[in-house]
């Protein structure tokens, strides 16, 4: 099973080609389920989740932004609304919003988006998120990293697969909040819940930032490169369901010149078959 996490820098730079760069890295990639931040909609029923769907016949679900008003300032439109976004080789049977919980003067709308996917042996709990950017707010990243690890124990039962959460988490990997969100290198956040980060099944040695310099959208903004995208799975389920077996970046170079994203995606592949005698 492919995962990809990636998110794709709203309605900033020059959007309309980048768009066409998401869907040629993604092409390639030939993901069985995507997690997605910073999706664009247009109040006139436009949706990128949706057109990428289209183009690569998976099936979408969808998570607004409750608060994108401060999004919009950015860009100057009030027309065009934010969220996550799921794409998925399989249908989706269920699917719901968590609103993170944010102070006022960093609460722009973040949200997390679960979704049930119907495989033909199983259904996979899967999530994606996007927590709160601002450098000095670990503190709110570790209360919605609570809130969202909450959120995966309300939904991850009744499937032997483990749960998968992706998403832009803005975060190192020692922070508070990502040691919090694990479960592993902390108490966690829900006894007896452990989420591993599947770049620890990373070659050694492959490059892993990101949030790069190399990339001159995010070298923009002056700030160090770092690892900052994940996607966790929950230990392995009988038989090794879950197991990640091999993780890297994609999206992480231009496209016929144009760089699809600010963030590079992660991709990791899963074992979805039950291993012989296993």
């Amino acid at each position: 099973m492919r995962v990809v996490t990636w998110n794709l820098w709203w309605r900033f730079g020059p959007w309309e080609a980048r768009q066409k760069a998401i869907l040629g890295v993604l092409r390639e990639l030939r993901p069985d389920v995507v997690g997605l931040q910073e999706v664009w909609a247009t109040d006139d029923g436009e949706n990128l989740a949706e057109w990428l769907a289209g183009e690569l016949g998976l099936h979408w679900a969808w998570g607004p932004s409750p608060a994108p008003e401060r999004w919009q300032r950015r860009i100057g439109d009030a027309a065009v609304g934010i969220g996550n976004a799921v794409l998925s080789r399989w249908p989706v049977t269920d699917h719901a919003v968590l609103p993170l919980p944010a102070p006022t003067d960093v609460a722009d709308g973040r949200l997390a988006l679960y979704a049930r996917l119907a495989t033909p042996s199983y259904d996979v709990p899967f999530f994606t998120t996007h927590l709160t950017s601002a450098v000095h707010a670990s503190a709110v990243r570790c209360r919605q990293v609570r809130a969202l690890a909450e959120f995966v124990a309300e939904h991850r039962s009744g499937t032997p697969f483990p749960p998968v959460v992706t998403g832009d988490f803005n975060a190192l990997p020692d922070s508070d909040e990502i040691r919090l969100f694990g479960g592993y290198r902390t108490a966690p956040a829900v006894p007896g819940q452990v989420l591993y980060d599947a770049w620890e099944y990373a070659e050694p040695g492959a490059p892993a930032f990101t949030w790069d310099a190399a990339n001159p959208y995010a070298a923009a903004g002056l700030g160090p490169s770092a690892r900052i995208d994940y996607i966790h799975v929950g230990p392995p389920g009988a038989g090794g369901i879950g197991h990640v077996q091999g993780v890297r970046r994609a999206g992480d170079g231009p496209v016929e010149g144009v760089w699809p994203s600010d963030h590079a995606a992660v991709v990791a592949d899963l074992a979805h078959r039950h291993r012989v005698g296993g």
